[in-house]
């Protein structure tokens, strides 16, 4: 399940980046009228990506899960997958949201809004290259995944012994954070 949906969000994101993003980010701060979630773009963006990523997450997560009595080597691969896409919705709240709510306000011509044009470019010019971050980091999980489902599985005497409760308690607690995680950024929809 992760594969595909890393594939089909990596797709998604590439068409945004090069289609969307290049319309809106053209000439700043002119551009930005076409920033999709206006009256001349209905359409918001968030409504696919918010929950596609979620559920992304969450497959990730289960393949992490499914997989944690494996070999390291295996386990890796599966930690790397989960990482990127935490890492890409982390980065996605912390940079984009803010930077989204600013490029908004200076497309609505908003009082409140950056009035600098040499701002409004730099902002622009970075929302471009952080979203490039998040296309390699999203490359890296999806290849990770790829390289997970290709190794072979192991033979159950090669498997590792049962986690401690230590570690189980350690493994609910993490999987609590991640679910909170997801609860929060959906609901930010």
């Amino acid at each position: 399940m992760s594969v595909l949906a890393w594939g089909f969000l990596i797709g998604a994101k590439l068409f945004d980046l090069r289609v969307l993003v290049g319309a809106w980010s053209a000439a700043p701060p002119e551009s930005l009228s076409m920033l999709p979630y206006g009256a001349k773009y209905p359409v918001d963006t968030g409504d696919f990506f918010i929950p596609s990523s979620a559920a992304l997450l969450v497959a990730t997560l289960g393949a992490l899960i499914a997989g944690w009595r494996t070999p390291l080597n295996y386990r890796v691969l599966l930690a790397i997958s989960f990482a990127m896409i935490f890492g890409t919705l982390i980065l996605t709240v912390t940079e984009f949201w803010p930077r989204n709510a600013a490029l908004w306000a200076v497309a609505q011509g908003s009082a409140t809004a950056i009035q600098d044009h040499d701002a409004i470019v730099r902002m622009v010019r970075a929302w471009v290259t952080l979203d490039w971050v998040r296309i390699v980091m999203g490359t890296v999980g999806f290849v990770a995944s790829i390289r997970a489902i290709s190794v072979p599985y192991p033979e159950p005497a090669e498997l590792p012994a049962a986690a401690s409760l230590q570690s189980k308690v350690i493994y609910v607690v993490g999987i609590a954070t991640i679910v909170a995680f997801v609860v929060f950024f959906v609901s930010k929809a």
